[in-house]
């Protein structure tokens, strides 16, 4: 099927500010609350959110097979379960209806009244029921930073990452979109020097520049997804930080790995950018020859996308600064290996499951992907534009992570994530 959607030369009579996110050739998916408190599924066009629910009570998708109430849920679940054919069908009649020449929806002003909302009078959800979360552990240089930081420098890899997509499974409690605060968490830490260990709040919370993908129902249990069917399988991509609190991590991982560290949030963006949006950013990933990997995790082609990444910090009350620039792009493990690994042993994925990509680390110490590297464990506090320095996240920061794909014809946007630490909880 043609991804009309995507024809660069595509104008909408809806305005479009210069170097938006969201321009008709994304059609992200996502969920919001009306200023009438009405939940929907909905698209972003621009500064505008548009109703899908609405659009299909106005009969707008006649012709495409969806359940009378596909669009008027609190989740894309059921819309994820329908399969490519349907999104791809959905996501070009979205661009269809607000085609600048097409005066079906434009001309009507009552229907327009119903169906647009400006996106400052809405309240944006968790976009999918997320039933099972797992985070890899893919970038080579996030991995080889840690590895040097915490063992042999002349062995930061452990014998079995570059055979495997390491990963673990998280938990989707937790997760919450953008602009939902975190609160430092308490656990058990071993002090320096000690031998017993401490508990109280975590001295050491970090931000992870992650994304995520979210899969539809791919598979029955016992049956594995190959490699090269894998991308039939991934409905989009999220921005996505995966808080850890390194103290605790430290103390606790031996020998299971993060638990306490790594669940108490995660922070996701709210639109799905889907995998047909950003078709035209695909780029080889890095050169997987030696090893070489085992035959079901081998593929060929462009599996990678460029998607350029940055991360702010703002402390309490002031401005925002710049601290990481990094690309999608360096994952040593492409989503489709991820995937095929995860589902290898026969492992069922659902619709809304989603998968983190691990920190996305780069070459450079700029691009480094999480505090632990850029300050290298605390020893090299990064100087921000107020003067102040941070080793590690201090309560009243916000982090703020952006990402997008730009070439000479489009670009394609995820928003944000962002959220604020607080204190750790206490009930008043």
């Amino acid at each position: 099927m043609t991804l009309t959607a995507n024809d660069p030369s595509r104008k909408s009579w809806l305005n479009v500010p210069e170097n938006s996110d969201f321009p008709i050739q994304n059609i992200p998916f996502g969920v919001f609350i009306t200023k009438d408190d009405v939940i929907t599924i909905g698209t972003r066009i621009g500064n505008y959110a548009i109703d899908l629910g609405a659009l299909q009570q106005l009969n707008y998708f006649e012709g495409i097979e969806l359940t009378d109430d596909m669009f008027m849920q609190d989740t894309l679940n059921d819309f994820i379960s329908d399969g490519k054919k349907t999104w791809r069908l959905v996501r070009n009649r979205i661009a269809d209806i607000f085609d600048i020449n097409n005066p079906k929806l434009r001309d009507n002003e009552k229907q327009k009244e119903i169906v647009i909302f400006d996106i400052k009078d809405v309240e944006m959800q968790l976009p999918v029921l997320i039933g099972d979360y797992t985070d890899f552990y893919s970038s080579r240089e996030h991995a080889t930073n840690v590895g040097k930081m915490f063992r042999d420098p002349d062995n930061a890899l452990l014998p079995n990452w570059l055979h495997i997509p390491v990963g673990y499974h998280g938990r989707s409690s937790t997760i919450v979109p953008s602009g939902i605060p975190v609160h430092r968490p308490n656990g058990q830490t071993l002090p320096p020097g000690e031998t017993q260990p401490v508990f109280g709040p975590s001295k050491r919370v970090d931000f992870e520049l992650e994304m995520a993908f979210i899969t539809t129902d791919a598979n029955i249990m016992g049956e594995p997804i190959p490699v090269n069917e894998t991308e039939d399988h991934i409905f989009g991509m999220v921005l996505f930080n995966d808080w850890s609190a390194r103290d605790i991590q430290k103390w606790e991982y031996v020998p299971l790995g993060p638990f306490l560290a790594k669940n108490f949030a995660s922070s996701m963006s709210p639109w799905i950018v889907t995998l047909d949006a950003l078709e035209p950013f695909r780029t080889a990933g890095p050169e997987q020859n030696d090893p070489k990997p085992l035959e079901y995790l081998q593929q060929t082609g462009e599996h990678a996308f460029d998607i350029k990444l940055q991360v702010g910090l703002t402390p309490e009350n002031g401005e925002e600064t710049i601290i990481s620039n990094s690309n999608f792009k360096y994952m040593y493990w492409s989503m489709s290996q991820q995937l095929a690994h995860h589902t290898v042993n026969g492992c069922r994925v659902n619709s809304g499951d989603l998968m983190g990509s691990g920190t996305i680390s780069g070459p450079t110490p700029d691009s480094f992907g999480s505090m632990l590297e850029l300050t290298w464990g605390g020893q090299n506090p990064l100087k921000l534009n107020s003067g102040e320095e941070r080793k590690f996240i201090e309560d009243g920061d916000t982090v703020i992570m952006r990402g997008y794909c730009q070439n000479d014809e489009v670009r394609i946007g995820f928003g944000e994530v962002s959220s604020k630490l607080l204190p750790p909880f206490s009930k008043k």
